[in-house]
Parts: C-alpha cells; structure tokens; sequence
C-alpha cells in the first residue's frame, strides 16, 4: 500500500474516531431485533399495506418476507432519470420471484443543472441535495422497510440519497443506476461550436442544433461532470453492483443489472457499516484519478459528516499528489463516459489502482468483503448477469491507462491557501502553461456583469475575474458554467485570464484555471470582499497559492463590499430557501444544511 495513502486514511481514521463511533452506535441501536414492520399497531401496519395487491398484502401481514422500498428521482423532463420510469416495476415483479416485496416508498425531486445555468432556478441547485435527503428520510420514516433501493443519477441527487440513506444506515441498501444515453455529436465538434457561438459566428439556431445533438437521447449526459463522476463513486465506494455504472439505458443488460440488484440486497450489509473511512477515501481516489467533478470536494465532505466521518480539503488536496490520472474524459479530454467503458471502464481502473495500492481492499460492499468483484467485468449469459475476469490492458489508452503510465503522476484537484481564503482547483483540464496566472482583479458582483463586460469588449487584456457573492448564504452557490465560453476565448487570444469566485463550477471545470469554493465567502465578510479592481492577484496552482498582492494594513482599512441580494431571494421559489441560507455551513464543511452534533 502506498505510505502516503496509508498515512492520510490514517488520520482521517483518527480524527473521526469519536464521531463514527456516535454514528455505528446510532445505526446499531435502530436496527433493534426481527423485521422493522413486526414492531407496528396493527392499524399501522393497514395502513401500509392497504394499496398493495393481494399476494404483498398477505405476505406484508406476516413477518416472515422481506419488504424493501424503492426510493426514486424518475421524471420524464430529464433525460437521466427518464429511464426510471419503468424501474419500479422490474424491481417488484423480481423480488417476488425471490420471495419478497418491494413497495414505491417515496420520490425525490432532481432538478438538472444543464437547464438551469445562467437561471434564477441555479440557486436552487446545491440546496435540492439536502432537501433531496429529507425526502429520503421521509420515505423510509415508515418503517416498514427491511432495505432500500435509491434510484438517482445526477448532480445533487446522488449525493442527497446517500446523505438521507445513512440516516437509515441500519438498512442493507443499493443505488440503482439509469445509465448514459448513447454517444452523440463528438466533444470537440461541441466545444468548438460552443466557442463560436461565444465569439458571436454563429446563431443560436446553430448552437441549439449542436446542443440537441449532443444531449438526444434517454440517460446520463456523456461528458464526465457530476452525473456520471456520482456513478464512478457509487461503484469504487461499493454501493453499486460491478459494472453498472456506465450501461446504457433500454438495452438488456441495463435491466438485467437492475434484476441482479434485487436478488443481490438480502446478502448486503448495512449501508452505514459500507460508507466509512476506507470507502470515502477510494472514492477521493477514484475521483481523482479520473478527473472527475470538483462539486465533489463539496458532497464528499457532507457525506462524510452524515456517515460520521470527517474529511477536508486537504485530505483531497494530499491524495491528489500521489494518485495519478488514469482517465481522460471530456471536458479532461475528448472521450466521453462510453468510450471510457469501451476502453475498460471500472474494473480495468480499480484494477490498477489496487495494484499501485491505491485503494482500501479491507472494505464491505454491497457484493460482500473486498473489492475482487468490482475488478472483474460484467457480461450476459442467458439473461443473467455473470461476472468473469477483466481486461487486463487498456483497449485505447488516449483514454484510460494502466498507474505505470498515467496521464500525469497527480491527480489534478488542488487546495489554494492564500490572504484570500482556502479555495479548490481542478488542473487537469488546465494546460501547464495557464496554471499560474498574476495580473490585474476586475470585480464583479454578478456572472451576469461579466457577461455584459465581455460583450462590451472591455475584456480583452490580462485580469483576474473576481466574481463574488456567489457563496451558499448569499445565493445558495450557483454553478458559473456560462463564465467557461468567453473566458476561454479570451485565454486562446493570448490573454492570461483566471477566475477566483465563492461559487462553482463544478464537473464542466475547463481550460481556465479557476479558483473556486473560496471561503470564507464574500457575504461572512471573507477577504474577497476587499478586493478592489487593479489589485494584483497571484493564483498558483502548482504551489497551491491564492493571493492578493495588498498589504496588510491597507486591507484593514477597507470597507467590506455590500451588495443588494434581494433579487436573489425572491422568484423561482427561492423566497422558501431563506431558511436554508441562512443555516448552511461552509463550503470546506460541504456548505450543508444539516448539524451533526457536537459528537459528529
């Protein structure tokens, strides 16, 4: 086992020790004795059971079937969880054939990104993760429920299922994956006609035509953002069966996979005793040797909390120098997620990277002990899932390549510290050249102001974008993805440009270096709030260094800026999250909602 990764998880272990014993004992003490429905009134247990057909309502009656719920984030607006719709009853018709029931627990909303960037609905955005978590918790509060099925794909989804399933933690559970849409119009095609559009040749009709190319179909968006960076975590942390994450939707191994999840629940562990120290740090393994979403450096750390394991940034950031980049998947290259799968997908991954002892094999999964399952590869005999060895080399190594010949020797997601604050930043879509940039801040309160400099023409020169206000207390941290375009055609122009923001930009971090999650944020009086246009900012990927170039003492003559927020408050709902703005923590802490507990 590498030192330094042994080292880190070490720590990790320790400074954890009194918060996930508070938690395995919680989890122990609510799973009690017999089936969680034999401890119902009778009146309570008719309730339960009164929709259900004959054959569940008499074996719900007894004590003797298991019952497992099915809690899902199906609707037929987004293409990743449009699959879903017929997942509930392939989940039912199975687990009768292996002796069980399975009941609809509850919904969960799932709100897509890609639609709303740029929109007032963004700010909603990180916020429906935790209430994503409450409905969970709601839908399993009946307890009727024996184990759980959590069907969810993308951005906040995954992470607020997981958050809610650890409240539930006694349960065996398993997350069930849609899986992407099949491949459409090529990355680079995408991106360059994005950039024309940015540059003003194109119309939106051409740039719709591209789009609608690209996303065309039922399942996950191809490039490897947050959606698909969850279904790599859900495998490498054991909550997935091996070799699910990326199988198309509509195909016979798709429902195949969802069948061998229902027979695979009665021999899984309790989903509390498979998210721990070990599992959380495979998944910052696997994050990182893929190039995968920075959004993760927030989600991360609050399922970590909910599990009673504490990570950090550094955590992250100290991984991140030993692991090495193993994948190249668009916006870190051209490949999309099925190309990934072509070349070897997960097993040819956590087979090298259990080679360059780079993950914890001393863990539970939901296959059982160890990670020997999730290194062998996913095949169909007769209709059935059987598992048998993986390759042993990549099929395309421009897009997955064996640890003793990465992409690079790091993992790309560094901590910048600095008079600034402590932000994150993802290099590996970076070239070496752009990762240090000094020049001049130009604030801006707003994405939208940037947008409007930029089409004003008073961009084109050296800067620093400072876009702040952007925080959880202040807008509920949206995603800047519309920032990308014109900043990188300002980078191919020749200008040294970097972004340094409290907001996000998530799994489509690009080409420009940007200095993100700053906190503190700008509305809790952080340092960005100071900055004022012209003033020098050094932003140093490689040394991990954020800094503004004012001295001390003039800082501390300067007013803090203040801006009117409430527009952001009000419309698209977001008048009903000032509650949340007001409780969530900090980005480092995974700018949630919830508070553990002086014990956690």
């Amino acid at each position: 086992m590498n030192a330094i990764f042994r080292k880190i998880t070490n720590r990790i272990i320790e400074r954890s020790r009194k918060s996930r014993r508070a938690y395995l004992g919680k989890i122990s003490a609510a799973r009690g004795q017999g089936r969680p429905r034999a401890a119902l009134a009778c009146g309570n247990l008719a309730h339960g059971l009164a929709a259900c057909g004959p054959e569940d309502k008499a074996a719900l009656g007894t004590d003797e079937k298991a019952n497992y719920a099915i809690v899902s984030a199906y609707n037929d607006m987004l293409s990743a969880h449009q699959p879903f719709r017929d997942f509930p009853d392939i989940i039912k018709t199975e687990a009768r054939a292996q002796g069980a029931v399975a009941q609809f627990a509850g919904g969960v909303p799932a709100m897509c990104d890609g639609i709303t960037q740029g929109r007032a609905g963004m700010e909603l955005s990180l916020f429906s993760r935790d209430v994503i978590a409450m409905a969970t918790a709601i839908a399993l509060s009946h307890d009727m429920f024996d184990g759980a099925f959590y069907l969810g794909v993308c951005d906040k989804i995954v992470p607020g299922l997981l958050i809610g399933a650890l409240s539930f933690g006694h349960l065996p559970g398993v997350f069930v994956p849609a899986g992407p849409m099949v491949s459409g119009l090529p990355n680079a095609e995408k991106a360059r006609i994005r950039q024309l559009y940015a540059e003003g040749k194109i119309d939106r009709a051409g740039l719709l035509e591209a789009e609608s190319r690209s996303y065309h179909s039922p399942g996950t968006c191809t490039f490897y953002g947050t959606a698909n960076s969850n279904q790599m975590l859900m495998e490498i942390m054991g909550l997935h069966l091996p070799g699910s994450s990326f199988v198309n939707p509509g195909t016979e191994m798709r429902e195949a996979m969802t069948r061998a999840a229902v027979r695979q629940i009665k021999d899984s562990p309790p989903l509390g005793e498979i998210i721990d120290e070990k599992a959380l740090v495979n998944g910052m393994v696997g994050l990182l040797a893929t190039g995968g979403s920075t959004n993760h450096s927030l989600h991360l750390m609050a399922i970590g909390h909910a599990a009673g394991v504490r990570l950090d940034w550094q955590d992250l950031a100290d991984l991140s120098d030993v692991v090495p980049l193993l994948a190249r998947i668009y916006p870190n290259g051209l490949a999309d997620v099925n190309h990934f799968q072509a070349a070897g997908g997960m097993s040819y991954l956590m087979t090298e990277l259990r080679a360059a002892g780079l993950l914890h094999d001393d863990v539970k999964t939901v296959t059982g002990p160890g990670l020997d399952s999730y290194c062998k590869e996913a095949f169909l005999d007769d209709g059935q899932v059987v598992w048998k060895a993986g390759p042993d080399h990549s099929h395309d190594r421009n897009i997955l390549r064996p640890a003793s010949d990465p992409f690079s020797a790091d993992g790309g997601m560094k901590r910048l510290d600095g008079n600034l604050g402590r932000a994150m930043i993802k290099t590996s879509a970076v070239k070496e050249q752009h990762r240090k940039v000094t020049a001049p801040a130009l604030v801006f309160n707003s994405q939208d102001d940037l947008l409007a400099a930029y089409e004003r023409g008073e961009l084109e020169r050296d800067f620093v974008a400072v876009v702040r206000f952007q925080g959880p207390k202040a807008n509920g941290m949206p995603e800047l993805h519309k920032l990308t375009p014109p900043l990188g055609v300002l980078q191919d122009r020749g200008f040294h440009v970097a972004l340094v923001t409290d907001g996000r930009m998530s799994g489509a971090s690009g080409k420009v270096p940007a200095a993100i999650h700053l906190t503190p944020e700008a509305l809790d009086g952080g340092p960005i709030s100071l900055v004022e246009d012209g003033d020098m900012i050094e932003l140093d990927a490689m040394a991990g260094r954020l800094a503004l170039d004012v001295a001390a003492e003039v800082l501390k003559k300067r007013i803090p800026a203040e801006v009117d927020l409430a527009e952001n408050h009000t419309g698209m709902g977001r008048e009903l999250f000032g509650a949340f703005r007001h409780a969530v923590g900090s980005a480092e802490n995974g700018a949630g909602i919830f508070t553990w507990g002086n014990e956690l």
